[in-house]
């Protein structure tokens, strides 16, 4: 039984990726510098004899052929790139990058395609269809390696029937899973903002424009927005991350730059966010007298697991780790360009669970003792080998 093999192999490799795993938290790169990342990717396909092409810079597309390869298609993805952050675990393969570590599980995820694709090479003779591995860097940061692997023609020739990602998840227990039908991230906008005035002396405040002072005035105006205008039942989150400005206690600074983020469950809202933002921005700085220079970076779109592609891929989830390990998963303000891909075509994003409190893996994505249960890998390899040969048959 396919199933079975799948799940046999899966433990045999779990040992060997987990060690890449381990080499490839060790050795992080930030989003569009993964060279050596992509090289290592190339090096475990090219041992396990499956063709590659190179996409969107240092992404790697490749593609495993089963039985009557033209009778179906589907999309594995990972992302390959790691986060601008000082590593505080204590662990043997602690980041060798100083700054730089891989906080959200993207050497996981990688790690995991690579052990599937082992699995779905060996097993090819096995099922039917063609499966496209992608590989790819850039999630981090706009405008998002998605939107470049796209332009570079990942998802042509052949056009896949659907797509399939996973994430890591700390909130949820080693050995489980978890689905959501429909929209289940949000979009993301980057925010920046410089306030300009000619600058002056503390104690003159009313010979210049106080850019501390119109600052802490727009981003405490700028809550408003959402708590305002959005309808209520709608989520959304509008966050300045970073203010900058000023070096002393006695002069008023001539810049103070603002930088943040805008988040939405709703396109209309989110085109509507934009436009109040600017009005009120500009508005409140120059009635104050200073300049303002404002740009809004449009992000990631929502993340829309497809409802029929997704309940075919839960309900093979619940046959492979058992009804009682799939849950349904939250609603996220989190932002994912995986987005881009469901746009075009079928997609089903879906969590993994990584987190053991015994020993105290209890930490979230995005900061310095983020980790994970290794055991999990073993689950995932299994899960996206399964999906991949099972889904849309």
């Amino acid at each position: 039984m396919l199933q079975q093999k799948i799940k046999q192999l899966a433990a045999d490799y779990a040992d060997e990726f987990i060690e890449v795993r381990r080499h490839l938290h060790a050795h992080p790169e930030l989003s569009y510098q993964e060279e050596e990342t992509s090289k290592f990717i190339r090096s475990k396909l090219d041992a396990s004899g499956i063709s590659y092409e190179v996409k969107a810079g240092t992404g790697v597309l490749a593609m495993i052929e089963g039985k009557d390869p033209g009778s179906r298609v589907i999309a594995l993805r990972a992302d390959m790139d790691a986060l601008p952050i000082q590593e505080e675990n204590d662990v043997a393969y602690r980041s060798a990058n100083k700054g730089v570590m891989h906080a959200c599980g993207h050497d996981v995820h990688t790690s995991i395609l690579l052990g599937a694709s082992k699995i779905l090479q060996e097993l090819r003779t096995e099922w039917e269809g063609t499966i496209k591995l992608l590989f790819q860097p850039g999630e981090e940061r706009n405008p998002g390696g998605a939107s470049y692997m796209i332009r570079d023609g990942a998802l042509e020739n052949p056009k896949p029937q659907g797509i399939i990602g996973l994430h890591v998840h700390p909130g949820l227990e080693l050995g489980k899973l978890s689905f959501r039908k429909g929209r289940v991230m949000a979009s993301a906008d980057e925010i920046y903002i410089t306030i300009r005035s000619k600058g002056g002396h503390a104690a003159a405040p009313h010979l210049t424009a106080d850019t501390i002072l119109i600052a802490s005035q727009l981003i405490v105006s700028l809550q408003q927005i959402v708590s305002r205008n959005r309808n209520p039942l709608s989520p959304s989150v509008l966050s300045i991350c970073s203010i900058q400005g000023g070096h002393t206690t006695n002069v008023i600074p001539s810049e103070v730059k603002l930088m943040g983020t805008f988040r939405a469950m709703d396109e209309g809202w989110r085109k509507k966010a934009h436009e109040l933002i600017r009005k009120q921005a500009v508005g409140l700085v120059e009635s104050m007298g200073a300049e303002i220079d404002l740009h809004i970076d449009v992000g990631y779109p929502t993340v829309d697991n497809d409802p029929d592609f997704t309940e075919a891929a839960w309900l093979l989830a619940n046959e492979f780790v058992g009804k009682e390990n799939v849950q349904e998963t939250e609603m996220r303000m989190g932002a994912e360009d995986f987005g881009y891909y469901t746009q075009l075509i079928p997609g089903c994003f879906f969590r993994l669970g990584v987190r053991n409190e015994a020993e105290g893996i209890i930490h979230n994505v995005h900061t310095p003792r983020f980790n994970i249960d290794e055991r999990a890998i073993e689950t995932g390899m299994g899960i996206m080998a399964w999906l991949g040969t099972s889904i849309c048959r």
